[in-house]
Formats: structure tokens, sequence, C-alpha cells
């Protein structure tokens, strides 16, 4: 299986490309609406598992990963990590409600920005924005 960051991945459509995880319909859906008027390809993805099982083939080399804490199963810092140790080498953006101290230490330990929920004016635009513009995007 091809993933997200492989060197054979086709370069894939021309708007910079985000992953969406959140397990709420209506979030996934706000969000898919909300960034694609931004300009981007938003891919989306109910659970941890659809995107573990995910062919990433049809994606470019770069892109950016907005990740829901709370999913079932998982949380989204794990599923991060697993993603990472599969070679997915995309910037990420947590996104939850009420972080604790913990869930903030493990996600600056990792380089993954959070954006606190609920998801007021550009907070969230701007963030995957600024992931573009790291070196490497």
């Amino acid at each position: 299986m091809l993933l997200i960051g492989d060197e054979k991945a086709t370069e894939g459509p021309t708007s910079p490309v985000v992953v969406v995880v959140d397990d709420d319909p209506a979030v996934r859906g706000s969000l898919k609406f909300a960034l694609e008027l931004e300009g981007f390809d938003v891919r989306i993805f109910a659970t941890a598992d659809e995107i573990l099982h995910q062919n990433m083939a049809d994606l470019p080399l770069s892109g950016c990963l907005v990740v829901d804490y709370n999913l079932p199963g998982i949380n989204g810092l794990d599923l991060l990590r697993e993603l990472k140790q599969r070679h997915v080498a995309w910037p990420a953006i947590l996104i939850t409600s009420h972080p604790t101290e913990q869930v903030r230490r493990r996600a600056t330990s990792a380089g993954i920005a959070i954006v606190e929920k609920p998801l007021f004016s550009n907070a969230l635009s701007d963030a995957v924005r600024d992931t573009f513009r790291r070196p490497g995007q």
C-alpha cells in the first residue's frame, strides 16, 4: 500500500490537500465546506481505522492532516503517531475541546499544532495555511 509521503505517490490535484479525520458527521461536513471555500482539496474520514486502511496512492506528496483528538477506539495523537510510523510525513493539526496539559505537552513534543473547538473565525484555515508555508511543504 502506498501512503501519504511515499515517493511513488502521484502528484495529484493542484489545490493543497487537507485530510480531515473526525467522527462527527456535522463537523466533517462543515470543515469540508469551509476548507473547500478556502481553496483546499479536502478528503474526509470518519474514523482512525478508515484512514489507516485507505490506499493513499492517489494523493500528492504533501498536504496537511486535521485530526480530532476524541476519536472512537484511538485518540487523535495516537492516530498521528501511527501514521508517522507508516511514513506519513504531512504536518498535522489536532482539533479538540479543552485539551489537558498532558495533551498539550504530547502535541507540542510531536510538533503538532492544536486548534481548540469550537472553531471560530479563521483559526483552523489560518493554521492549515501556515502548515503549507513551512519548509518542505
